[in-house]
This record gives C-alpha cells, sequence and structure tokens, in this order.
C-alpha cells in the first residue's frame, strides 16, 4: 500500500497482518480525493483510522493537518509507524 499523489507519491505505508485493519484501497483514495478536489484549509479527520491512509494522504496532496481516531492498539502502533 503506498500513498498515491502529492509531495509523499510512492511512500510505503505499514498495515499489520491479520484482518483487525481493511485500508482504503489505493484506487478509492484516489477516487475519494478527485471528487473532493484540493485539500480544504483546515485539518481533515480520519475517524477509525486504522493504518491512517486516508489522512496521510490528504496531507500528502497539502492538507494543512490531520487528525486520527483510532481505538485498537495495534492498528495504533501502525499508525505512528506509518506517520514518522
Amino acid at each position: 500500500m503506498r500513498v498515491t499523489a502529492g509531495a509523499d507519491r510512492g511512500r510505503k505505508l505499514y498495515a499489520p497482518r491479520g484482518a483487525i485493519t481493511r485500508p482504503t484501497s489505493a484506487k478509492v483514495r484516489e477516487a475519494i480525493f478527485n471528487i473532493l478536489g484540493p485539500p480544504p484549509p483546515y485539518p481533515v479527520l480520519d475517524l477509525f483510522a486504522g493504518t491512517g491512509s486516508l489522512g496521510i494522504e490528504a496531507l500528502s496532496r497539502g492538507a494543512v493537518g490531520a487528525d486520527f481516531v483510532e481505538r485498537d492498539a495495534r492498528a495504533l502502533a501502525a499508525l505512528h509507524r506509518n506517520l514518522r
């Protein structure tokens, strides 16, 4: 799984093994951001973030910030790893 566009395009994202997360596919992320257009002038909110792929994609595309919400410890560890 990789960031599809922006400053971090091609950056690899870590996802924990198993079914605890179901990361949004690159094709779906691309479609979402094509529909939304340019990033907003305010932070984005990535609820049930899992690996953080949506929020990280938004940051890569120029969002001013992102807030991630995740309660699973393994998913949160993956999210922290992806934000480094």
